[in-house]
């Protein structure tokens, strides 16, 4: 246990070493799926991804951004698609879902509501409007969204309403979504 806690130290402290200030972001681009979102760098990877892979990820956030700021998980969504269709997969061949619960709900508001619960304009309807483009399925949990004072009235157009968080995962992940921790 004492060298499981040391591990964690070690890497904590790793981490805060490397500030984002230090951090080199010129190997990072955008596109091709999503010239405004997503940016990821090109590797020279020995990984292959086998030819036909279909992936089929439902990503989770419950963490809302900052006002004015992009959810973590929304920009997630975009690199996933922008990494593997640069390295040869498909468009067709990728399906991705985001299941939005807590107070991340906020984030999938137009400015009327976004503007009372949270001030200013809701930075993540573009994003949102670019992944559902592209087929990529939205999904507030409804208990979250009751909780906030959420309505479908007030989310944002594709985004889809659910009984909950739970029920989403559940239902995707026996149509074969496999959850992505990142």
């Amino acid at each position: 246990m004492k060298k499981l806690f040391g591990l964690c130290a070690l890497l904590a402290a790793a981490s805060a070493a490397l500030s984002p200030a230090q951090a080199d972001f010129s190997a990072f681009s955008k596109g091709p799926v999503f010239e405004d979102f997503g940016p990821v760098a090109d590797v020279d990877a020995d990984f292959e991804i086998p030819e036909g892979t279909e992936f089929k990820i439902v990503y989770d956030t419950n963490k809302g951004a900052a006002p004015g700021q992009l959810n973590k998980t929304l920009v997630t969504a975009a690199r996933f698609f922008n990494m593997h269709a640069r390295a040869g997969v498909p468009e067709e061949n990728i399906a991705l879902a985001i299941v939005v619960h807590g107070k991340a709900v906020q984030d999938l508001t137009g400015d009327a509501h976004y503007a009372e619960a949270m001030g200013g304009e809701n930075a993540n309807a573009p994003l949102l409007a670019a992944l559902m483009e592209k087929n990529v399925r939205v999904i507030v949990c409804g208990q979250s969204a009751a909780y906030y004072g959420v309505t479908k009235e007030d989310l944002l157009p594709g985004v889809e309403m659910a009984i909950s968080a739970m029920t989403v995962h559940s239902v995707l992940q026996n149509q074969g979504y496999t959850l992505n921790p990142f």
